[in-house]
């Protein structure tokens, strides 16, 4: 299951949608609230995980979660709630802990960027909305309390990996792939790269499954 970032859709997802479902692997890719077809609604995190709740209740089985930035904060942050519903984890640039006076700042910033400027006229709002939900949101306490696969994958140019080696010391056994080039958005600069560590992660978790004890 994919979820996207802030002020795009489910459409970024669209290389990984047609690998994933090529490798016979069942996929979704859902929008979020304030996004794509839920653009005339507001973002909050309880939205947003609901979004998430309902479309892992459409699968199966415990689906692997994948979000790029902010559908990494999300998705993780789900996971911390509902770690039974859920295989595994992979996050994509959002490899930096967004608690503190910097996402205070910039969330004051985009507010009055909008009001004044008028810029992204129907979709800045967006960015305000999703920094006020997120503000106390802390990825690495959740990421401590995880007993689930995680991968991390970021490009090498992305600003959002600050944080990189706090994640993985929080989760001993998480995988760290860092494509070379890529930037913030790593699934569309790399989707060759990024489809082959999503299809790994999934072959790993079905020889999990394969040689659990019954």
């Amino acid at each position: 299951m994919l979820v996207h970032g802030t002020r795009t859709s489910s459409a970024i997802w669209s290389a990984q949608v047609d690998a994933l479902r090529r490798s016979g692997h069942p996929t979704v890719a859902i929008d979020l609230p304030g996004h794509g077809s839920r653009a005339h609604e507001r973002f909050t995190l309880d939205g947003a995980l609901e979004a998430i709740d309902g479309a892992v209740a459409s699968c199966s089985e415990p689906p692997l979660l994948v979000g790029l930035s902010l559908g990494g904060y999300t998705v993780l942050a789900y996971a911390g709630r509902h770690e039974d519903r859920v295989a595994g984890v992979v996050l994509a640039g959002c490899s930096t802990e967004i608690r503190g006076k910097p996402v205070s700042l910039y969330r004051r910033g985009a507010h009055h960027m909008t009001r004044w400027f008028g810029l992204g006229q129907g979709t800045w709002h967006v960015v305000t909305d999703m920094l006020t939900a997120m503000a106390g949101y802390s990825p690495l306490a959740d990421l401590r309390r995880l007993l689930l696969p995680v991968w991390l994958v970021n490009g090498a140019r992305d600003p959002l990996r600050l944080d990189e080696r706090r994640y993985l010391r929080a989760v001993p056994g998480a995988r760290l792939t860092v494509v070379p080039r890529a930037g913030h958005d790593v699934n569309m600069h790399a989707p060759t790269a990024f489809n082959r560590v999503l299809l790994d992660a999934l072959r790993e978790l079905t020889h999990r499954d394969v040689v659990a004890p019954a």
